[in-house]
């Protein structure tokens, strides 16, 4: 399964981080780049974690990454405010916890869909079950 989506979102995310913090701006100036960029390699983490070093694409993928994150990082340290790099940590940190959220609302509905098939497959079948008996009876009670 190719990641190619994925780490082409990531690396397109970070080539607009890098610009705008080149330009001198702040990283809350591109927000959703920054959101896109830690989704993407969550994905990418993920995939790796899951096969290992044997989907070797997705593992270079995350090198790749690891190093953005770190020029980040210096960036951050040298050219940056104060606890920038703190903050960024915390950002990274409530965007995992925003993505688990969702994870945990999609199963939930997932798993609430799935009981009201389950429900509508048992109505249907206890009327299946019980047409013919009341069929039976109306013919049997009309003679």
């Amino acid at each position: 399964m190719p990641m190619l989506a994925e780490i082409a979102a990531a690396n397109a995310a970070f080539k607009i981080i890098k610009t705008a913090l080149s330009n001198g701006k702040e990283i809350y100036d591109c927000g959703d780049a920054v959101t896109q960029f830690f989704d993407n390699k969550s994905v990418i983490a993920k995939r790796v974690a899951k096969k290992g070093q044997s989907d070797l694409e997705a593992f270079m993928a995350l090198e790749k990454i690891k190093a953005q994150e770190n020029w980040l990082k210096e960036h951050m340290i040298y050219a940056g405010r104060a606890d920038m790099h703190s903050d960024w940590l915390k950002f990274q940190s409530e965007c995992k916890r925003n993505r688990e959220k969702k994870a945990r609302l999609a199963l939930s509905k997932r798993q609430a869909t799935m009981k009201l098939i389950v429900k509508f497959i048992t109505v249907v079948g206890i009327t299946v079950a019980f047409l013919p008996i009341v069929i039976y009876l109306i013919i049997f009670l009309k003679n």
